[in-house]
């Protein structure tokens, strides 16, 4: 996984975001939220790709809640 601070929509994503353990999802969706942070301070709104990751994300994490 990258060590890059901000995950822009420009930036590799994931497929399968169930294959990744729990410790790479969460630095995963800490980039992808200081993405989100900084769209909508430079931007005034997010980037659809930016958003639909977060979504993703959340969903995968609310799916291993759940198991």
């Amino acid at each position: 996984m990258s060590e890059k601070l901000h995950l822009t929509p420009d930036d590799e994503f994931p497929d399968d975001l169930s294959t990744l353990p729990d410790q790479e999802l969460q630095v995963l969706d800490s980039q992808v939220q200081r993405q989100l942070d900084y769209e909508y301070v430079a931007e005034g709104e997010p980037h659809p790709e930016t958003e639909f990751r977060h979504h993703d994300i959340d969903e995968e994490f609310q799916e291993r809640d759940n198991r």
